[in-house]
């Protein structure tokens, strides 16, 4: 029996050595790959490796927006880009914080300045996702994408009656009355919601600025669509918020008819955001690494997904221009 239970032991202490061995062995295997994906990223213009031929380049704008300088210079990377003759932006979303909305414009029009533009509406370009779209030198959108929601917010919660209902009082001392105002501990004053409209008023008066400017809509048909309300694509043909309905084939058309760029070359993705936690590759050795140490769940989560899902903030702060049903109505 004691030879039984050596052998045993011994096996255990073979098994976790071999365990042991192979997850470092997956550990260098995954930093070397990652090394020389960086290497030819630093080499490349759309991504992984130097393009070879003329191309038409795909970007994509999804979800909230927020500010986000690694795409900036994404943006100006792809503006230098020798292969790319024009670019093509689909976006579906609807919005986020004005300020980041305002960023990403302004990048996109310098792309724009560069390379002949195209925005395609696949789900929505809403409130700050419109002001992205507004970018671009044509605007194309599916028939029933919801574009518009042209307007400005600044929402914060009050909680007051349930401080007073639990007993509890925020005590302050600030330097002057509108410091920190509105807080949410207290009802807000007059001249705290005046200072927030006044606020408002301003991001909004820029908002509608650019439409009348970038859309070349203005007097009764400018208030229709400012009024803060969404249309789908085939309203906004008949208000000029969008060019034409379609698709991708759409703005290739466009781009062949109205730039002269020719309609049989490659359409390739560039990766407004190419972080180490995008690569496919790096994935599938998390997913490996994850089963060698138990974790066999988890990783077919993550090799099956190819990346790992995060929640969106459920706060954002500052001034939003953004489109929900249950943030905005």
């Amino acid at each position: 029996m004691s030879l039984d239970a050596d052998a045993l032991v011994d096996r255990r202490r073979m098994r976790r050595k071999l365990t042991f061995w192979r997850v470092l062995a997956v550990l260098v295997a995954v930093v070397g790959i990652v090394a020389v994906g960086m290497a030819l990223r630093g080499r490349s213009e759309l991504g992984f490796g130097e393009p070879v031929s003329a191309q038409i380049a795909r970007i994509g704008i999804w979800g909230v927006i927020r500010n986000d300088q690694e795409r900036v210079e994404a943006l100006e990377r792809l503006a230098k880009s020798r292969a790319a003759k024009a670019v093509i932006v689909h976006i579906d979303s609807p919005g986020g914080t004005t300020a980041g909305s305002e960023q990403l414009h302004t990048a996109l029009r310098k792309l724009a300045e560069k390379k002949p533009t195209v925005i395609v509406v696949d789900g929505m370009a809403a409130s700050g996702g419109y002001i992205a779209a507004m970018a671009g030198d044509h605007i194309v959108a599916q028939g029933n994408s919801i574009v518009g929601s042209i307007g400005v917010l600044f929402q914060y919660p009050n909680v007051s009656d349930l401080l007073k209902t639990l007993g509890v009082k925020v005590e302050e001392v600030k330097s002057s009355p509108l410091k920190a105002s509105p807080n949410g501990f207290e009802p807000t004053s007059p001249e705290a919601r005046a200072a927030i409209a006044a606020l408002v008023a301003d991001s909004y008066d820029w908002f509608r600025t650019m439409v009348r400017e970038r859309r070349g809509i203005d007097g009764e048909l400018l208030a229709k669509v400012t009024d803060g309300r969404v249309f789908t694509g085939r309203q906004g043909i008949e208000l000029k918020l969008v060019d034409s309905i379609g698709t991708e084939e759409t703005a290739i058309a466009w781009l062949a008819k109205e730039k002269g760029i020719d309609a049989k070359l490659p359409v390739r993705d560039w990766k407004l955001d190419p972080r180490i936690g995008d690569l496919s590759f790096l994935h599938l050795g998390g997913a490996v690494l994850l089963e060698a140490a138990g974790l066999g769940p988890l990783a077919r989560i993550l090799g099956r997904s190819g990346t790992i899902q995060s929640f969106e903030s459920l706060s954002l702060d500052g001034l939003l221009a953004l489109w929900h049903p249950a943030a905005s109505d």
